[in-house]
């Protein structure tokens, strides 16, 4: 008879370590992912139309970076190629979705007319950078005084 190994014998953590990678895989693709659907390149699955949001998908090329940042050191080679790999392709999108809406725009109207959303009641509008500088410091700190381009 051969002997049996018993859950106590095999290594628990191993395969922790292989549920967490994938779990990190997982969580990066699906992130990349709607960060290339916000920006239009590939179709809502529910609804099937394409949807552009750049501040929306701004925010999970941000949460890939934040990862990026926070797990430095910790991750092995092939989750660090994924992160890599993932920033890459959602940032070069951002880019090309950014491109493609400057052509669309009619030649002489200003950028900033077709892109930015309609400001929110309760919210400040973002100060572009031009004006930010002119401002004074203690004016109003409430205010976006940057803003991060990819």
């Amino acid at each position: 008879m051969t002997p049996m190994t018993s859950p106590s014998d095999s290594h628990p953590s191993d395969s922790r370590d292989e549920i967490m990678a994938a779990h990190f895989a997982s969580m990066v693709m699906q992130t990349a992912q709607m960060a290339v659907m916000l920006l239009g390149q590939m179709p809502h699955p529910e609804t099937g139309q394409t949807v552009t949001d750049f501040e929306g998908a701004k925010m999970f090329i941000d949460q890939l970076e934040m990862l990026e940042v926070k797990t430095k050191g910790n991750l092995n080679k092939d989750e660090e190629q994924l992160l890599k790999q993932s920033l890459l392709g959602t940032r070069m999108a951002f880019v090309d979705a950014i491109e493609k809406q400057e052509k669309a725009v009619k030649p002489g109207a200003p950028l900033a007319a077709a892109s930015a959303p309609e400001p929110v009641a309760d919210k400040p509008a973002p100060v572009p950078p031009s004006e930010a500088a002119a401002t004074p410091a203690g004016d109003d700190e409430s205010r976006k005084k940057f803003s991060k381009k990819y």
